[in-house]
């Protein structure tokens, strides 16, 4: 079978070659793979800023039919519609796997990172790491439960977002997309900022009801958020953007004692005014993958329709255009692109 692998480290080397198609272990199930989301992590290995294990078959958003099941498995059958986790190693007996942090362990391996991934026609999962997608969703929108997952754990499980917050999302890609959702289904006011490159991320975030949508070069954002809660401050600020500036922006427009999430990834070192943190006693934490539970919660949210996955789906490329997928991407030309696999 046709996959998409980075063949060694550094920026490039990343290429389709003829792979041999998995099998089943007995406690995995084999996906046929219908939809694969291109993510930032993607591109980051693309160009050598992310540390991969090559040779690897790149790609951990995915969804697709069940082909085949090891002789173990009880919960699903062929011709499922499934998606699953990318967390595919992990010790099981470390503090972090048995408090649910397992995407923490410290021997963790990842699917299309160090493990081969679903940029292909076929991949092999476990069991446990498998979940039904919603009956209404398309596998286009299943390819999107590991970001819509990972979106729940920061603004859920991290952030802690309450109903009358006023909630600030920097960066208006696919993950700040969902994270706003998100905050406005607990009941938050959210604020979306990005620039004018993003005007047409701006204007589906309208669509899907977010609040209100700032071009940071244009208008003050600070200004904006202090009219927005008396000169107080934002209660929470989720950063998805991955953005040095955005980063401390972020820390100047929360209020005193507020809460602050860093959910995207820069790539890079970033210099943070760590005495602004201490005087305004803010809470920082960061969000990085999932938990079983964000899984639950996110593919239920995605069942009860309170988050729309659909206006974020920009296009759908063969895998033999991966190299076009990866710039459009690069280029901001969309939001989320889809790769299928090569028959």
């Amino acid at each position: 079978m046709e996959a998409l692998v980075k063949v060694k480290k550094g920026a490039g080397n990343v290429e389709i070659r003829n792979v041999s198609e998995p099998v089943c272990k007995d406690n995995e199930v084999k996906i046929l793979i219908k939809a694969a989301g291109i993510c930032g992590t993607d591109l980051h290995i693309y160009e050598g800023a992310f540390d991969a294990t090559p040779p690897v078959i790149l790609g951990h958003e995915f969804c697709g039919e069940i082909a085949d099941i090891g002789r173990c498995v009880t919960k699903f059958k062929q011709g499922d519609r499934v998606t699953a986790e990318n967390v595919c190693s992990t010790c099981g007996a470390c503090d972090l796997c048995k408090d649910g942090h397992y995407a923490l362990c410290y021997t963790r391996k990842a699917q299309g990172v160090h493990l081969n991934g679903a940029f292909t026609k076929y991949v092999t999962c476990r069991e446990e790491h498998v979940y039904k997608i919603p009956d209404q969703a398309s596998f286009e929108e299943g390819a999107m439960s590991e970001p819509l997952t990972c979106c729940v754990h920061a603004v859920l499980e991290q952030g802690v977002v309450h109903a009358g917050d006023v909630v600030v999302v920097s960066g208006p890609g696919a993950i700040g997309l969902i994270c706003a959702q998100l905050a406005k289904a607990e009941g938050a006011f959210v604020i979306l900022a990005g620039t004018e490159e993003d005007h047409k991320r701006m204007a589906i975030a309208g669509e899907l009801g977010i609040d209100l949508t700032v071009n940071i070069r244009q208008d003050d954002l600070k200004n904006i958020v202090d009219r927005q809660t008396s000169g107080v401050g934002a209660d929470a600020v989720l950063e998805c953007s991955g953005a040095g500036n955005a980063v401390n922006a972020g820390l100047d427009i929360v209020r005193k004692r507020g809460r602050f999430v860093q959910v995207g990834l820069s790539g890079k070192n970033t210099a943070v005014d760590f005495d602004r943190i201490c005087s305004k006693e803010l809470i920082v934490t960061g969000a990085f993958s999932h938990t079983r539970r964000a899984w639950e919660k996110g593919l239920y949210l995605l069942g009860q329709g309170k988050i729309n996955l659909k206006p974020l789906i920009t296009r759908i490329y063969p895998l033999s255009e991966w190299e076009k997928a990866f710039e459009d991407f690069r280029n901001k030309k969309g939001i989320k692109m889809i790769l299928t696999p090569m028959e």
